[in-house]
């Protein structure tokens, strides 16, 4: 996958396990409070970004073989996230297309600077830290 992608001009070449072990990553750091700030954040959601734009490419085994884990990650993330149709992140970054769902949502548990700086934007959200 991530040789097809570099060829399309994307800078580095992964494997569909780099970038769905990225987004799992991702997803757990989100359940237990995101840490980093906005612009690591919006940087971490290009995983997903990858997935979705290689899954054309890829050959029918490797969709099969994959599809119910991301599928299990992205429940998991919309579990964690509220939408608010981007307009959180869109103070920080330019939102990708409609198709890319998981840009128009954010965390729920807003903590530390990436909550303050999401909170400042519009975001509602719990912080364990304000108790």
């Amino acid at each position: 996958m991530g040789e097809l992608l570099h060829q399309r001009g994307w800078r580095t070449s992964f494997t569909v396990t780099e970038r769905v072990n990225a987004w799992a990553a991702l997803v757990s750091a989100i359940e237990r409070g995101y840490s980093d700030d906005i612009y690591e954040y919006t940087n971490d959601l290009y995983c997903r970004n990858s997935l979705h734009e290689a899954w054309i490419l890829l050959d029918e085994h490797i969709v099969q073989l994959w599809t119910p884990r991301i599928k299990a990650l992205d429940d998991r993330y919309r579990a964690a996230t509220v939408d608010d149709d981007g307009q959180a992140l869109d103070q920080f970054h330019r939102l990708p297309g409609p198709d890319l769902w998981w840009w128009r949502r954010h965390p729920r548990i807003l903590t530390g600077h990436f909550g303050r700086s999401l909170r400042s934007a519009g975001a509602i959200g719990t912080d364990p830290d304000a108790a």
